[in-house]
């Protein structure tokens, strides 16, 4: 278990794979913990080091007491100097967010950028405020089975395999997912991105409920020669519901670029 220590606490990281390999860095979404890439993990190249972290208020991560896009872009970019070398970046969700600002704020540290499931701006300070909100009168149980409608297509849902991942979100610190709202409510990577000069890839759930196909490729059209990919029947989290699919994407573009 592996800690970096950031101004606001200790940040959770863990190291998967060859121990000096190209380096691929994954930024997991709202509510799950780095162990959202566990089903990818196994079908990556082994020559490759695989580094995943809990952003603060997630997983084993301490809480940050205030959170922004841009300081998320900052915890990883101190992650990825600790590591040494360039990356290639992998968000998913808030982590495609933080992948957006970091490639604008720290190109000097990026090969290239994977945003998945993701977009410039996310809902609108009120939508997140309304989630806020819910997480006060409700508690992370009280939105769980709406978060689930939105994060899988109906087969997943109807299966034994969401549970866990509903426990996941429902045991997140409230305190930590509604930090990370905070920051959503206030990212708009609009213009950043469209600066963007860097090789990316930008994957989509067909049955996406948070961020629709439409949605992310419009952000991948932001990117002069983005590559665009939708995972059909697969919702918010494609690489646990299809991780076969999702690395078949994946793979080409690390292999190219890592």
């Amino acid at each position: 278990m592996q800690v970096l220590t950031r101004h606001w606490g200790a940040m959770h990281y863990r190291i998967d794979g060859a121990n000096l390999g190209p380096t691929v860095v994954f930024a997991n979404s709202l509510g799950t913990d780095l162990r959202l890439w566990d089903a990818l993990l196994a079908l990556l190249p082994a020559d490759m080091r695989v580094v995943r972290y809990d952003k603060p208020g997630h997983g084993l991560s301490d809480l940050a007491s205030t959170t922004t896009v841009e300081d998320l872009a900052d915890d990883a970019a101190a992650l990825i100097e600790t590591l040494g070398g360039q990356v290639v970046f992998v968000g998913l969700s808030i982590g495609g967010l933080i992948a957006q600002a970091l490639a604008a704020r720290r190109p000097d540290l990026l090969k290239a950028v994977v945003i998945s499931n993701s977009a410039a701006k996310l809902g609108t300070a009120a939508s997140w405020q309304a989630r806020i909100d819910a997480v006060d009168q409700q508690g992370m149980a009280g939105i769980a089975d709406g978060v689930m409608e939105r994060w899988f297509a109906a087969k997943f849902r109807a299966s034994p395999a969401l549970a866990p991942w509903r426990n996941m979100m429902i045991r997140t610190p409230s305190q930590g997912y509604i930090a990370a709202c905070r920051a959503l409510a206030g990212a708009d990577q609009t213009e950043a991105t469209r600066a963007l000069h860097l090789p990316a890839l930008v994957i989509a759930g067909g049955e996406d409920g948070s961020t629709p196909p439409d949605l992310v490729r419009a952000t991948a059209a932001l990117i002069q020669g983005a590559q665009f990919h939708v995972i059909p029947g697969t919702g918010h989290l494609p690489c646990v519901e299809d991780p076969v699919a999702y690395a078949a994407i994946l793979i080409p573009f690390l292999k190219a670029h890592a």
